[in-house]
Formats: C-alpha cells, sequence, structure tokens
C-alpha cells in the first residue's frame, strides 16, 4: 500500500451513524474472552457503521502511570491485534488518544460543568479503588475524559458492556447539560449494548483474565493452545471417564459452541451426549478442542505474521486514522468555543 493512500481509502460515510469505542493498551495482546465479548461485535460493527477504535493510552496511565516504558509495545500489539482479527482501516479509524490533545482541552470544559459529587458517585470509581488503585485527580476525573472521547468525534454510539453504561449516560448527561446552557453541540450518545458472553477462564474461574493467568491469547502458538486446553478444568465431580459429567458451564463445552463453526456442531452435540453419559474422556473432548481452537487462531496467526513484517504500514494506518480524528478534533472544539463565546482574539 503506498504512502498516503489508507486515509484516502476510507469507505464512503454518508448518513451512517458514528461509533466510539476502544481499549487501553494495559497489554500487547487480545484473549479468546476479548474476541467473544468485542472484537466479533467490531468486525461486524465496521460494515453497518462509521466506526472509531480509539486506544486510549491516556487512560492508561490512570493504573499503569508506573510502567509507561511498555506503551509504545502494546500500542503496536493493540493494532495488530485489531488488523488480524479482520478489522479494516477502509472502513475503520483507529485513534491514538494521547495524539488528540483536543480531548484534554475538552476534558476540562466538561469538568467545568461536572459537580464533584456527581464523580463521587460513578461505580467504575468505588470499583477501582476497592481493588486497591491510587486515589489519584486522574482515576477520580476518568469520567470526564471518557465523556470527551465519546463527544469529541460525535459519537452517536458507544458499544459497552452493562457495566460500562454508566459512563455513556455521564458523557449524555454532560452533553445536555452543555447544549441547554451554550446551545446544540453534541450529538445525545447512546449506549449500544449487545449481547455480549463472558467465557470463562481455563480454570473455571470467573471470567478469561491476563492478570489470573487463565487465559488463551490470539497470539499464542499451536502448541500453547494444546498445553493450556489439556490442563483445562471441566467437571470436578468427574472422577473417571464412565462418570456422567456435567455439559452445562463445562469450560471445554463452552468453548466449543463459541469457536466451533456449523460443520463441526454435529460433532460436539455428540460429544455432549457421550460425555453426559460417561461414554467419553476429557482428554478425547480437549483434543476435539484443541482442533477447533487452533482452526480458528490459524488465519488470525497467518495475517498477524504478515503484519510484523510490515510495520511501518501498521504505524501508518494509526498515524493516518489519528489524523482524520484529530481534524474531526478540531472542528469540534471551534465549535465549542464559539458556543462558549471564547473563540476571541483568534
Amino acid at each position: 500500500m503506498a504512502d498516503g493512500k489508507v486515509a484516502g481509502e476510507f469507505k464512503e460515510i454518508k448518513n451512517m451513524k458514528r461509533i466510539l469505542t476502544g481499549d487501553r493498551p494495559t497489554s500487547d495482546s487480545f484473549h479468546l474472552g476479548n474476541y467473544v465479548g468485542s472484537l466479533a461485535n467490531r468486525v461486524k460493527l465496521q460494515d453497518e457503521y462509521d466506526a472509531f477504535i480509539l486506544i486510549a493510552d491516556l487512560h492508561a496511565l490512570t493504573t499503569h502511570f508506573d510502567k509507561t516504558e511498555d506503551l509504545e509495545k502494546n500500542i503496536r500489539g493493540l493494532m495488530l491485534g485489531y488488523l488480524s482479527v479482520g478489522l479494516d482501516p477502509k472502513k475503520v479509524t483507529f485513534v491514538l488518544q494521547s495524539k488528540v490533545p483536543e480531548v484534554l482541552e475538552l476534558a476540562y470544559f466538561l469538568g467545568t460543568l461536572t459537580p464533584r459529587a456527581v464523580l463521587e458517585r460513578q461505580p467504575a470509581l468505588k470499583e477501582k479503588l476497592d481493588q486497591g488503585e491510587q486515589d489519584t485527580f486522574a482515576l477520580f476525573q476518568y469520567p470526564v475524559l471518557m465523556a470527551a472521547d465519546i463527544l469529541l468525534p460525535k459519537a452517536n454510539l458507544v458499544p459497552v458492556g452493562k457495566d460500562q453504561k454508566a459512563h455513556v449516560e455521564f458523557a449524555r448527561d454532560v452533553a445536555i447539560k452543555f447544549n441547554n446552557l451554550y446551545g446544540e453541540v453534541f450529538p445525545l450518545p447512546e449506549s449500544l449494548i449487545g449481547d455480549v458472553p463472558t467465557l470463562p477462564g481455563t480454570d473455571g474461574q470467573g471470567k478469561m483474565s491476563k492478570s489470573l493467568n487463565n487465559a488463551i491469547f490470539l497470539t499464542d502458538s499451536a502448541e500453547e493452545v494444546e498445553k493450556k486446553v489439556m490442563s483445562m478444568y471441566t467437571d470436578p465431580k468427574r472422577i473417571h471417564p464412565t462418570d456422567p459429567g456435567t455439559v452445562e458451564g463445562n469450560p471445554v463445552f463452552v468453548y466449543l459452541d463459541a469457536f466451533g463453526t456449523d460443520a463441526d456442531k454435529p460433532q460436539t452435540t455428540n460429544y455432549k451426549l457421550l460425555y453426559s453419559k460417561g461414554q467419553v474422556g476429557d482428554i478425547e473432548v480437549k483434543k476435539y478442542l484443541v482442533k477447533i481452537l487452533n482452526n480458528f487462531l490459524d488465519p488470525i496467526r497467518q495475517r498477524r505474521d504478515k503484519l510484523e513484517k510490515e510495520p511501518e504500514l501498521v504505524d501508518r494506518i494509526l498515524k493516518e486514522g489519528t489524523a482524520k480524528a484529530r481534524t474531526e478534533a478540531q472542528k469540534t472544539l471551534a465549535e465549542v468555543k464559539k458556543a462558549m463565546k471564547l473563540d476571541y482574539f483568534v
């Protein structure tokens, strides 16, 4: 792809609604839970909406301010992950948050409209503090910066899980307050809550998470996948292969349902029946899951391997998307300042 061509080849938007979603670069790779929970949905949404995907490195500093040396590696890792699962730079605008300084300026303006008590009631703040995060100003004003992320590109919809809905509601409330006070500038964002499944960890506990060391990553080799699957939690009450086993909630069968193709369904259904009757062992079913997961991951690995050999292309996609987003941001901020009567001496 020649220099300067990526941004020029963005899809024609017409009257498509705009969505904004994103990730903090606190890791350089995605796991299967990330794919099921968000990445697969984004691949679908890119054909239906004008999609902006934000790499929120400023937000990462709220909890990882002492790990800034990892940010550059993590940002590139996320970009490789996005592109390898099928997100198309002709359809998606990838944005590096810190390279759009207008977001900080807008956050300040929104902060002048935000009572301290409102931020103290944000459920995510209490959750983070309960987890032992330091009570910094950046953590406290996190919802204001997130509102600026949403409002700056004038996003109509924000795909989130139910636990993040409060942030979108806050952005909507502050947009209403701004529009009522200064005039209509911002569209009112809405949450786009899908049926986002939670993938259990390989240990059967809660959900898949890098910090819990119970994740299978999109970057794992075939050998690593096999090792993790063969040690995967199944049914603790099942001592012998001839004991009837529990299928529902069993991570092995949850993964088979999530990643098997339509062609795999008859075999998966058969294994469920045999397992519940004590007619098949865990090892046989796990070997089948290894095959299913590696069939799913192989195309992703191949795309990533190719992209890793073209670092200039990956960097250019992010830079050009960020440049496009910054142009949008500057237009919005000019509207904000005009509405607030702050466009003097220009």
